[in-house]
């Protein structure tokens, strides 16, 4: 089956971050990151929402009542059908630093990595908040913490800063979110670009958004480089599968990321889909 690769109609994004296909509702939720909007359509960019925060928004993960957002300076429960925003935790961060990339584990809890804002930020680190609101700093000294995401079994984490290049993977406790050792799994510099957002599909393959070099690259569970798809418009950003049957790579871009990458390209912003991979994705674990 050939690949199509086409865009979405829906609004295009300042910092387009954290595509989440909700299979209970059969939405599409992604964040416009800078602007601190929640965004969401149906699976084809249609029947469009979105929604106004008051502060960045790093990632969005499932909740059992609505949504749970990681917002610069924690943890919140979000209800779509009131708009109402509650605070879960704030993790103990370091000063000049937000929440960014996040995903729930297949036990559903949150995993959120925080990024250093401005050149004289402090060190960013990876986050886990559990079932009874508590959070635990599980890994330290990243940058711009990116490509969260974990195997089908939920026994294995990957992970990356974006500026160090390397994708990494830990051994992970599905019962109790404790990390193992790190092991660098693929050097995404390889490819021409550190890597940013990350999913798995049903085989475990990671699929990873190569933000500098204008494509989509996908690694075998062992690390081992499978294919590069190249995709339209500048700086992907997230991938995420969706749709009916989990069978389309939903990847948001970047238009202006408030910092550093500035794009002219006139659908600079929005989203692309990829069909064809032979490659259904996983539904994503619900926060309790």
């Amino acid at each position: 089956m050939p690949i199509e690769i086409d865009l979405l109609p829906a609004t295009a994004a300042g910092l387009g971050e954290s595509p989440l296909w909700d299979h209970r509702s059969n939405r599409l939720w992604w964040a416009d990151s800078v602007a601190a909007t929640l965004r969401s359509s149906d699976a084809e960019g249609r029947d469009e929402r979105h929604w106004r925060l008051d502060q960045p928004l790093g990632s969005i993960g499932l909740a059992s009542d609505g949504l749970i957002l990681s917002l610069a300076d924690g943890f919140y429960r979000f209800d779509p059908e009131t708009g109402v925003t509650r605070l879960i935790a704030r993790p103990d961060m370091e000063a000049k630093t937000r929440l960014n990339d996040g995903k729930a584990d297949r036990h559903g809890r949150i995993l959120t990595a925080s990024m250093r804002v401005g050149d004289d930020g402090g060190a960013g680190s990876l986050f886990r908040l559990d079932a009874d609101g508590a959070t635990s700093r599980i890994e330290h000294g990243v940058v711009v913490g990116n490509a969260l995401c974990f195997s089908p079994s939920g026994d294995a984490m990957h992970f990356a800063d974006s500026m160090d290049g390397m994708l990494r993977r830990y051994a992970y406790d599905p019962e109790t979110g404790a990390i193992g050792p790190r092991h660098d799994l693929a050097d995404c510099r390889e490819q021409g670009s550190g890597p940013d957002g990350a999913t798995v599909d049903a085989q475990g393959r990671i699929w990873v958004a190569l933000v500098l070099a204008q494509a989509v690259a996908c690694y075998a569970p062992d690390g081992t480089l499978i294919r590069t798809i190249p995709v339209p418009i500048p700086y992907p950003s997230c991938p995420a599968f969706g749709g009916e049957g989990l069978d389309t790579l939903y990847v948001t871009s970047i238009a202006n990321s408030g910092h550093k990458l500035v794009a002219d390209h006139p659908d600079a912003g929005r989203i692309i889909t990829i069909r064809g991979l032979d490659a259904p994705g996983i539904a994503e674990g619900v926060y309790g």
